[in-house]
């Protein structure tokens, strides 16, 4: 009895020690955290492909910018970050349970003088195409995620329910904007009124009124083809470059000389005596005419 006991004893030692340890099954909780985390180690945290733009639209809305709102729905957690990013998590206890980014703040989306819904772009890579989400503001007793669905592939739709929004005026556009791009807008009706513009030159116009404000995304300009400034590596290339540019410079005085044509440079040099005027014959043709003679008196 007593050679069990310690038996006993002996065995609960040995599991306590760890001699079995490489049989039990370490579960890791999963990841539950936005990008911004400080909670995630440094290696395990999201990589965003750019930067948020600046926080822009109405006053009342930036109060948003620096705050987070969560939505869990079925196994997936999504965190949106207004003017920042939206991210979405897998809660599940899978040991490559996913996590990413769906978009990064870019601009709004505008029609008829109304902020519409806001673009987060370049998030993570799907596909041939990167992940973006669109986030439509409603009227809502307390700002909240409250759905979210994905209507085409990697193109994801949040409904963000929110106070701030229930005013009617709230999201009107015009009223945002500083005086002068008022002024702009101003403008750009009166020649749509006018008739001097039409409606794509008026939608143009406007577009860069936004864009001035930061409201949308400035349009690319494509890139001017520079060309490449002559470099000389060495003495000798400098040397043969000066040599060619002088021997056009001889062939194209050469061909003013022949022609009569007085040229000037950069020195002072004498002019060329002034030659006679040449002797016209009656019956030459005068550099420059028609080549039909005037009856002869």
């Amino acid at each position: 009895m007593e050679g069990r006991s310690a038996w006993g004893l002996q065995l609960l030692w040995l599991i306590s020690a760890g001699c079995f340890a490489g049989k039990m099954k370490i579960v890791e909780e999963p990841n539950t955290f936005g990008i911004n985390s400080h909670l995630l180690s440094q290696g395990s945290r999201l990589q965003a492909r750019t930067g948020p733009s600046a926080a822009a639209g109405p006053a009342h809305l930036l109060r948003l910018a620096g705050k987070c709102f969560s939505y869990t729905e079925s196994t997936y957690k999504y965190d949106f970050c207004p003017f920042h990013n939206v991210t979405q998590h897998e809660q599940t206890f899978r040991w490559n349970a996913y996590s990413g980014i769906l978009g990064i703040w870019e601009e709004w989306e505008i029609h008829n003088n109304t902020f519409v819904a806001m673009w987060m772009r370049e998030g993570d890579s799907c596909g041939n195409k990167n992940r973006q989400t669109k986030v439509i503001l409603t009227c809502g007793n307390t700002s909240k995620l409250a759905q979210v669905s994905e209507p085409q592939t990697c193109v994801y739709s949040l409904t963000f329910k929110t106070p701030l929004v229930c005013h009617p005026h709230s999201m009107l556009v015009y009223p945002v904007l500083s005086e002068k791009l008022q002024k702009e807008w101003d403008e750009a009706e009166q020649a749509k009124y006018d008739e001097l513009i039409t409606e794509q030159g008026y939608n143009k116009r406007l577009r860069l009124v936004f864009e001035e404000a930061g409201f949308l995304k400035p349009t690319d300009p494509k890139p001017e083809e520079k060309k490449p400034s002559p470099t000389h590596q060495t003495v000798d290339q400098c040397r043969q470059e000066s040599q060619k540019q002088q021997a056009e410079i001889e062939k194209l005085r050469s061909l003013l000389q022949r022609h009569n044509i007085s040229y000037e440079t950069g020195r002072d040099t004498p002019k060329a005596p002034e030659s006679p005027e040449p002797t016209v014959l009656q019956d030459e043709h005068l550099r420059g005419d028609t080549g039909i003679m005037p009856d002869k008196l």
